[in-house]
C-alpha cells in the first residue's frame, strides 16, 4: 500500500555540525525543505548535498519562521524537525508504516534528550512532541521561543517512534540557551498578565526540581540528571525573576497581582 507523501521541514541557522545527521535520519521523505535564516557556515552546502530544497528568509521569530517553512513544503503531511534532532531507525520505520493509512491528524513522538555527556536514560520519563501532522488541520502556535504545532482533530502518540535531541552537549551551551529563552518569554508573560510572580519565583523552582529529579526519574541519569534538573529549576526561576524585573522597570514593584504595587 502506498503511503501519504511526506515533507521533511527544517529551519536552520549555522547548523552545519548537526544537519547531516538530521537529514540522513529522514532520508525517506519525498520532499526535504530547509529554510535558512542567513547561515555563515556550511549549512546550505550540507543541505544541498542531501538533496534538500533551500529557501532563505531572515529570522523574525520561531513560530513565524517554522510556519513559513511549513507553507513552503510540497506535501500536506509534515515531519517537523530541528537541525539538532534526528529520528531513530525505529521511528523512521514506524512513521512510514503509519502514513500508509493515517489514523490521526497529528502524531506525538517521544524525544530522548542529550544530557551533556550522556543521553537520557530509557526508564526516565520522556516528553512527547507533536512533530508529524497534516498541515490542513493546523500549524504553529504563537508561543515565543517554545513555539509548537497544534492541530484540530485526533492526535495519537507513537510510543516506539523515539527521536533524539542533540541539543545540550555541555553545561555552557545549556546555560546560554536558558538565558536566551527566559529573556524571550518576558514580553509574552507580560502580555498574558501573569499573576503571583513573586510566589511563583519562590515556590516553583524547587517544585520543578523535585518533579524532574524524582517523578520524571532524572536520578537514573546520575550527575547529568541532577545537573539537568537543577538547571531546569534555574530556568523556571529566571523566567519569573526577569518578569519581576521588567515590571519594576515599568514603575511597579513587580508584584503578585499582575505587576502593580501590592
Amino acid at each position: 500500500m502506498a503511503r501519504e507523501p511526506l515533507s521533511l521541514v527544517v529551519t536552520t541557522l549555522d547548523n552545519a555540525a548537526t544537519l547531516a545527521r538530521c537529514l540522513d535520519s529522514a532520508a525517506f521523505a519525498d520532499d526535504i525543505l530547509v529554510l535558512d535564516s542567513g547561515s555563515t557556515d556550511a549549512t546550505r552546502d550540507v543541505a544541498r548535498a542531501h538533496g534538500a530544497r533551500i529557501e532563505q528568509h531572515a529570522f523574525d521569530d520561531y513560530a513565524a519562521q517554522k510556519q513559513r517553512a511549513i507553507a513552503l513544503a510540497r506535501h500536506d503531511w509534515i515531519l517537523l524537525l530541528d537541525a539538532d534532532e534526528a529520528l531513530t531507525p525505529a521511528a523512521a520505520a514506524i512513521i512510514q508504516r503509519e502514513l500508509r493509512a493515517p489514523r490521526a491528524a497529528g502524531y506525538r513522538l517521544p524525544r530522548r534528550e542529550q544530557m551533556f555527556w550522556t543521553f537520557q536514560h530509557r526508564r526516565s520519563r520522556i516528553n512527547t512532541h507533536l512533530r508529524l501532522f497534516d498541515r490542513r488541520h493546523g500549524g504553529m502556535n504563537a508561543v515565543p521561543v517554545h513555539a509548537a504545532p497544534e492541530v484540530q482533530g485526533r492526535v495519537r502518540t507513537l510510543r516506539a517512534a523515539v527521536f533524539l535531541h542533540f541539543g545540550e552537549p555541555d553545561i555552557a551551551t545549556k546555560v546560554r540557551k536558558l538565558n536566551d529563552y527566559s529573556s524571550g518569554l518576558v514580553a509574552h508573560k507580560r502580555a498574558r498578565g501573569t499573576r503571583f510572580v513573586r510566589t511563583r519565583m519562590l515556590l516553583y523552582p524547587p517544585l520543578f526540581f523535585l518533579r524532574q529529579y524524582l517523578f520524571k526519574r532524572y536520578f537514573l541519569n546520575g550527575w547529568a540528571g541532577y545537573i539537568s534538573a537543577a538547571s531546569g529549576a534555574w530556568y523556571v526561576f529566571l523566567k519569573y525573576a526577569k518578569l519581576y524585573e521588567a515590571r519594576r522597570d515599568e514603575g511597579g514593584t513587580g508584584g503578585d497581582s499582575g505587576g502593580c504595587a501590592s
